[in-house]
């Protein structure tokens, strides 16, 4: 277990969920506590000075547009691998077993189990190996929601490559890349998305 993976992925968890009060009062503890590593905080500086200088109702309702109401920005890790697929129910039912068997209550609060805040806060705090399981297992969904932030020019951007760092090899030169490396082929079932959509990416081994 590598204690700057845990401060990593517990500051993304924090800078991907909805901003409130809260989280506003943790801002200064990230900046300490990535600080104890060489270059770590540097990722998070955009997002980090924005929640800082952001009106509270202003942050928020950027928030809400661009990860709640935006595909493109989906904070699911099934959805890029399965969308509305009848298949994604299976694959929400092994996030929920992979919580069970760390024999500890999870909380979802009424989330998704797929969702990338929970997945992070659940490795940093609960089982950091079952939890890095599933972020490696689902380094494609990562890497597309990445190329999406990038598209937008959005500075979350930066959190989704450094969750992607931590993790085995390269990442992906490009969408192209991350379709090859899962392995393409169009999914079954698909509900109101094109079959061929390149969001829905097959997941190995899952």
């Amino acid at each position: 277990m590598s204690r700057r993976d845990q401060v990593v992925y517990m500051a993304c968890a924090w800078c991907l969920s909805y901003p409130d009060q809260d989280l506003l009062g943790k801002v200064p503890l990230m900046r300490a506590a990535l600080a104890e590593f060489a270059g770590a905080v540097e990722p998070f500086g955009e997002v980090l000075d924005a929640l800082e200088a952001t009106p509270l109702m202003e942050a928020q309702a950027h928030y809400v547009r661009e990860f709640d109401l935006s595909r493109r920005h989906a904070l699911h890790l099934s959805y890029w691998t399965d969308g509305d697929t009848r298949r994604r129910g299976e694959v929400l039912g092994s996030f929920k077993k992979a919580y069970r068997q760390s024999d500890i209550l999870v909380d979802t609060q009424g989330e998704l189990p797929d969702y990338l805040p929970m997945v992070l806060e659940y490795t940093a705090l609960v089982d950091f190996a079952a939890g890095r399981e599933l972020l490696i297992r689902y380094r494609p969904s990562l890497e597309m929601l990445k190329f999406g932030l990038l598209r937008d020019k959005l500075p979350h951007a930066r959190i989704l490559e450094a969750i992607c760092a931590t993790l085995p090899g390269k990442s992906p030169a490009d969408e192209q890349a991350v379709m090859r490396m899962a392995g393409y082929g169009p999914p079954t079932e698909a509900v109101g998305l094109d079959p061929y959509d390149p969001r829905l990416l097959p997941v190995k081994g899952a």
